[in-house]
């Protein structure tokens, strides 16, 4: 017997994945398909399964809901909207960087010191919302980063080391080294980035954490070369 439910909670291919491995070990379960587009999981049983027993083989980040016309709309919720629509939060936070970059420094807009505060709040404020969800960041993060996928620990680590280099940037101590790290993190970021894209590949962008559920898009690559090009200015414009 076939059944389709609604899965809520899954963001990226690795989520599809995961809920597909735990239904299928559900006892009496024959076979999972997912489809991380339209939210769904066909569920090939052999016998009746209550739906609170499949809820308990899934993490509690996912939800899994009878298929019905009202679920249907309580389901979709952000997939209706446009790329553009839900990139909204980063453009919203990136401006308020912005707009106290520059009431920081109003005597010399634009100079060093607007672009090590912006960098600095850029990390202090990106690096809060990678902590608001410390078990579920990693896993996103690995999706896409090429040291994460390989070096075991560095997800778990890398919001601490954002907030490190906010600091750095904020308190003037060590810009040298704290803008090498920021070419290199990032650098290795976007080429991540970049390939996804290029694979087309959809997946959940894990820059503001899992907190906030952005795509993948082009403006990931934006965001991380206006901070590459801010420290590459500053490393040559005082050898």
């Amino acid at each position: 017997m076939n059944h389709t439910y609604w899965i809520k909670g899954m963001t990226c291919e690795g989520c599809s994945t995961s809920v597909k491995s735990k239904l299928g070990s559900v006892p009496g379960v024959f076979s999972v398909e997912v489809n991380l587009n339209k939210g769904e999981a066909t569920i090939d049983v052999q016998r009746h399964i209550l739906l609170s027993e499949l809820q308990a083989s899934l993490p509690e980040k996912y939800t899994i809901l009878e298929k019905t016309e009202g679920v249907r709309t309580v389901v979709k919720g952000d997939n209706d909207k446009s790329d553009w629509e839900r990139l909204f939060p980063l453009f919203l936070i990136l401006g308020y960087i912005s707009i106290a970059s520059f009431l920081m420094n109003r005597e010399v807009v634009f100079g060093t010191g607007f672009m090590l505060d912006f960098m600095g709040l850029f990390y202090i404020v990106f690096s809060f919302f990678k902590m608001l969800d410390l078990k579920g960041f990693p896993e996103s993060f690995r999706m896409y980063d090429p040291v994460a996928k390989n070096v075991p620990g560095y997800a778990v680590v890398y919001p601490f080391l954002e907030t490190a280099l906010g600091l750095m940037f904020l308190m003037r101590f060590q810009i040298p080294i704290a803008l090498v790290m920021t070419i290199v993190v990032l650098g290795i970021t976007t080429i991540g980035v970049a390939k996804v894209l290029l694979d087309r590949q959809s997946i959940q962008c894990a820059c503001l954490g899992t907190v906030l559920k952005l795509p993948m898009t082009k403006a990931t690559i934006i965001e991380n070369t206006i901070m590459i090009v801010m420290a590459i200015v500053m490393l040559l414009s005082n050898p």
